[in-house]
Formats: structure tokens, sequence, C-alpha cells
């Protein structure tokens, strides 16, 4: 079976954030035909554009996957559902975000899935834990991850210890 790296954010800022990323560690080692090949650290980091919400608990996944980008956003998207996710508004809190970030070296736009995901280069509780996993790492049409966080060094984030 012929596999691609996918490469997942998890965020979470309500109830008990740090349970709900270990439970979506859980649910994405569970995926069929997929393997968790990596997971960082937790980072905790204030919101971004969305003043007076809690902290977020943020952290990446590495998956070796044979599914396809789309049955793998609706896999995403069937686990944030299942952690109570409801998207009342844009940036509002949540229970759990899952975003697929990088699929090999894919590059779409599309209504429902733009790879690389379009906003991941401009956020450090996205890079710092990119970083930590593979820091050789390049975005597709953006370049070295590390430049990219070092741009990104006037956003507060805090590394947790592992637990």
């Amino acid at each position: 079976m012929k596999t691609v790296t996918a490469w997942i954010a998890l965020g979470a800022n309500l109830g008990d954030p740090v349970a709900m990323l270990g439970e979506a560690f859980d649910a994405l080692a569970d995926l069929p035909d997929t393997r968790l090949a990596a997971r960082s650290s937790l980072y905790r980091t204030a919101p971004i554009d969305a003043p007076g919400q809690p902290d977020y608990y943020n952290a990446v996944a590495s998956l070796e996957t044979a599914l396809s980008a789309d049955t793998l956003l609706d896999a995403l998207q069937d686990i944030e559902t299942r952690c109570g996710r409801v998207r009342a508004y844009r940036n509002a809190p949540r229970t759990l975000d899952l975003d697929l970030l990088l699929y090999g070296d894919e590059q779409r736009e599309s209504e429902r899935l733009t790879l690389p995901h379009p906003r991941m280069h401009l956020r450090a509780f996205v890079l710092a834990p990119l970083v930590e996993l593979a820091p050789a790492l390049t975005i597709p049409g953006r370049g070295a991850i590390g430049p990219l966080l070092a741009a990104c060094a006037d956003q507060n984030i805090e590394k947790l210890p592992r637990s």
C-alpha cells in the first residue's frame, strides 16, 4: 500500500484542552490505513485574531497514510465533530481543531481544501512543533520552516514539558 506523509495541526481552548489533544492523538492513531508516525510536544499560545478567549494548546502530528487528502480531511472533521466541535463563527473557541497542513508535496487550492494550509507559514503555533519534529521540512511554495518560524518571533508561544 502506497502511503504519503501528512502533517496535522491540533488545537483546543475549551474544556480540558490537554486531555482533548491526547484524545485527538489517539483518534489519529486509530484512522484506517494510517500510522501515527510522530507527535510533537504541546505548546500554549495566545489566540490570534480572537481577543478575550482562553489560551490555546497546540501540537502537530505526522501521519503515514494511504487515505486520499479528501478522505483524510473527512476523517479529521469527523474526529472534531465527535469531540464536540461547533463552528459558531470564524475563530470561535473550540474543543478541538484539526487542520490538514501538508499532504506530501501536494499543492492545490479548492473551495474545500487548500494545500499547503494557506496560513501555516504565519503561525508560530504550527511552525514551532513542526521544527521540533522535522527541522529540515520545507513548505511547498513557502520555503524552509526555520526562517518562517524566525519571522514569527513576535508571537508568544510556550513549549510545555512532556508529561
